[in-house]
């Protein structure tokens, strides 16, 4: 066992009490914003909230924000027992209040488990990470990716990972900015599907992602087995799911040649922040890989489902083409990333168990693998990208990433954020209120363009899994899957939630608590661009009326009731909108805008 396996030096009380802290107050904080905890209020600013059982105390300082959002002040938290002064422990605060909490009895301990390895990343980033917000402005796409350290910003156990292990970690995380290579296999046609975007060919793909060289090898590895290599597909595998997965769990395939190891690919490739995704670092302009993983994270076993997938390069080009031949969307400079191709093996034990007795299974999900299309050739000169997820980053010593790029830019705050809202929302209401058409548009998902500083333009990425038509336009056959039957209410949850709740509270939390932009000037100029674009846009008068979307209040969609309620599967992928909790209602920050 090498010395990075044994060293944890990183295990310290004094980092633990550092990152219990942060967990803490993001904990009390988001359950408290889903309305699962109610602290009430003292000495203005001072909040307490107290433990079902009343032994257990929590005080701090807060500002309620827009959206019921709890800025609390980490540094005023403060815990006690019986009345006497306790250490914060996120595990120990989950325990005291998981009668209000609603976890299962059984899944309590995955939960916990999913907290101890939250922290424990947390604690690794605090000791590794020493890159401040003022340098990360000048830096390269995949440095911001691997500098990024919150996570997702709504859900407490967001590092779960479970299945890694330590040496796992060091190798894979995307924290720790690692480069590796994929590990390949051969799996016959038969039981394989490999489907296309429009104008790639088989040949075509494996011209641009393996060079000649590589699949020489490979052949010369099919022949040596004394098969056709014209009867395989070639699947690219994470190494960890080849290691504790494909060689022992589909032992089988392989020693029937049904699956056929043909080793490392030559590119180097990182982790992005979706954790089972990989930029390739050798050729960038190559596809993103996106892999089947086992590990459990986030309320998901990370696998892909070769059935689910097969539609997915078909879907994209229906996406990407609605997106192109609209000019607003056009005039925003979004687009979309496709993914181009979708390979699934089915030949396993598994698969049949699914096809004669109808059982379902975690291992179906096990070999899979999806391409998408890099942004890098997309560039012009003077563009750089970023993840816009890195607007929510605070560098070890507090300072916001989104803070140092206005900083660094020539404009204000005010206009900074007009020029993001114009890339970022405008599309998003466009894409909505035009075409009925939905995406998972959290910070993750989004690539910033940025010159000068500034966000100018933005893709969409991850299409495939997580976008919706909600309306009754035509579409191709291969693509009714993403059709979804739900209420105008629940339709406008596609902005109010998954843009304001999910990404835009936050970002307005960071720049009114930093003093860069007060909460009602950012707010003011959200409800700005939704109503330019319904005033420039009134053949959508309709649209406009039945969304609503400046109305009132809109319900409250609560995403770490989903994980709590069942850690292991959050929702079901193929009714997601079935499976969503409600904590109540939110005001609208940009109520009645249309008539202000």
């Amino acid at each position: 066992m090498t010395r990075t396996h044994l060293d944890v030096g990183h295990l310290n009380p004094p980092t633990l009490g550092v990152v219990q802290r942060h967990l803490v107050t993001k904990a009390i904080a988001e359950f408290a914003h889903e309305r699962l905890l109610e602290p009430r209020a003292g000495v203005s600013p001072a909040y307490e909230l107290r433990s079902p059982d009343d032994r257990v105390a929590y005080s701090f300082a807060a500002q309620r924000l827009a959206l019921d959002h709890w800025a609390i002040d980490a540094a005023t938290l403060e815990r006690t027992v019986d009345g006497e002064p306790a250490p914060l422990d996120v595990q120990a605060f989950v325990v005291e209040f998981a009668p209000r909490l609603g976890i299962p009895d059984q899944l309590l301990p995955v939960y916990l488990e999913e907290l101890a390895s939250t922290l424990a990343s947390a604690a690794w980033k605090l000791t590794h990470h020493d890159h401040r917000a003022a340098e990360l402005v000048h830096v390269g796409y995949q440095e911001i990716e691997a500098a990024m350290t919150e996570g997702h910003p709504s859900f407490v156990a967001n590092n779960g990972r479970i299945g890694y292990g330590y040496d796992d970690y060091a190798a894979y995380a995307p924290e720790t900015g690692s480069r590796l290579r994929l590990v390949w296999v051969a799996a016959h046609r038969r039981a394989t599907r490999l489907s296309l975007g429009d104008g790639l060919t088989e040949a075509d793909l494996y011209d641009g992602e393996l060079d000649a060289d590589t699949r020489a090898r490979f052949e010369t590895t099919l022949r040596e087995h004394d098969v056709d290599p014209a009867d395989y597909l070639y699947l690219p595998l994470h190494p960890w799911q080849w290691t504790n997965k494909v060689a022992i769990t589909f032992a089988p395939d392989l020693a029937r040649l049904d699956l056929v190891l043909l080793g490392e690919g030559p590119d180097e490739f990182q982790a992005q922040q979706s954790i089972r995704t990989f930029f390739n670092v050798t050729r960038p302009e190559r596809h993103y890989v996106k892999t089947a993983l086992a590990i459990q994270n986030m309320g998901f076993l990370r696998g892909l489902s070769p059935a689910y997938m097969g539609p997915t390069p078909a879907i994209n080009d229906y996406v990407a083409r609605v997106v192109a031949d609209d000019p607003t969307l056009a005039g925003c400079g979004f687009s979309v990333l496709r993914e181009r191709a979708a390979i699934g093996y089915t030949g396993d034990a598994y698969h049949e168990l699914l096809h004669t007795h109808g059982v379902k299974a975690p291992h179906q999900k096990m070999l899979a693998a999806l391409r998408r299309e890099s942004p890098v050739e997309r560039l012009s000169e003077g563009e750089r990208i970023a993840t816009m997820a890195s607007l929510l980053h605070r560098d070890i010593d507090g300072a916001s990433l989104v803070g140092a790029l206005i900083e660094a830019s020539d404009l204000d705050a005010t206009s900074w954020v007009r020029s993001y809202l114009h890339a970022y929302v405008r599309p998003i209401v466009h894409c909505l209120l035009a075409h009925d058409l939905a995406f998972m548009p959290h910070g993750e998902n989004l690539v910033l363009v940025i010159r000068d500083h500034v966000p100018v333009r933005a893709f969409m990425k991850d299409v495939g899994e997580e976008v919706a038509v909600m309306g009754d336009q035509p579409l191709p056959a291969d693509v009714e899957r993403i059709r979804i039957k739900v209420t105008d209410d629940v339709r406008a949850l596609a902005l109010h939630t998954d843009v304001f709740d999910g990404v835009l509270r936050h970002l307005a939390a960071i720049l009114h608590v930093d003093g860069l932009l007060d909460e009602d000037v950012f707010w003011g100029e959200v409800g700005r661009c939704v109503a330019q674009h319904a005033d420039e846009h009134p053949e959508l008068a309709g649209a406009v009326a039945a969304y609503d979307l400046t109305r009132a209040e809109f319900d409250h969609s609560c995403l770490n009731r989903l994980q709590l309620r069942n850690t292991l599967q959050m929702v079901d992928l193929t009714d997601q909108a079935e499976s969503l909790i409600y904590g109540g209602t939110l005001a609208n920050p940009i109520a009645g805008i249309m008539g202000a």
